[in-house]
């Protein structure tokens, strides 16, 4: 069983920054994939960014040149710094890390509200 516990969402004004942090604990094999999605109210799920153990990332379009993903490998943590934030970005981001032999975790969520 792998825990993932999300921090550092909140309420900040258009053209602020945010940084969260995620950290899996428990029982878990080599993590590969760690990645950030956010979900809206009343839209799907959508990926935000991604980092491979090997320091690769993708990014939405949305967000490119705005956010920054990162990962300490060694704490098994995952940073999003948001900087630029605008209205659109308001949402629930979620932590979601996948295994090497194929688990996917998902943590509980924080809450980025961005008031324009």
């Amino acid at each position: 069983q792998v825990q993932l516990v999300e921090s550092g969402g909140g309420l900040v004004q258009a053209g602020g920054s945010l940084r969260l942090s995620c950290t899996a604990s428990g029982r878990f094999s080599t993590i590969n994939t760690m990645a950030w999605y956010h979900q809206a109210p009343g839209k799907q799920r959508e990926l935000v960014a991604s980092i491979t153990r090997g320091g690769s990332t993708n990014y939405a379009d949305s967000v490119k040149g705005r956010f920054t993903i990162s990962r300490d490998t060694a704490k098994n943590t995952v940073y999003l710094q948001m900087d630029g934030l605008k209205s659109e970005d308001t949402a629930v981001f979620y932590c979601n890390v996948h295994e090497r032999i194929g688990y996917t975790w998902w943590g509980q969520g924080t809450q980025v509200t961005v008031s324009s």
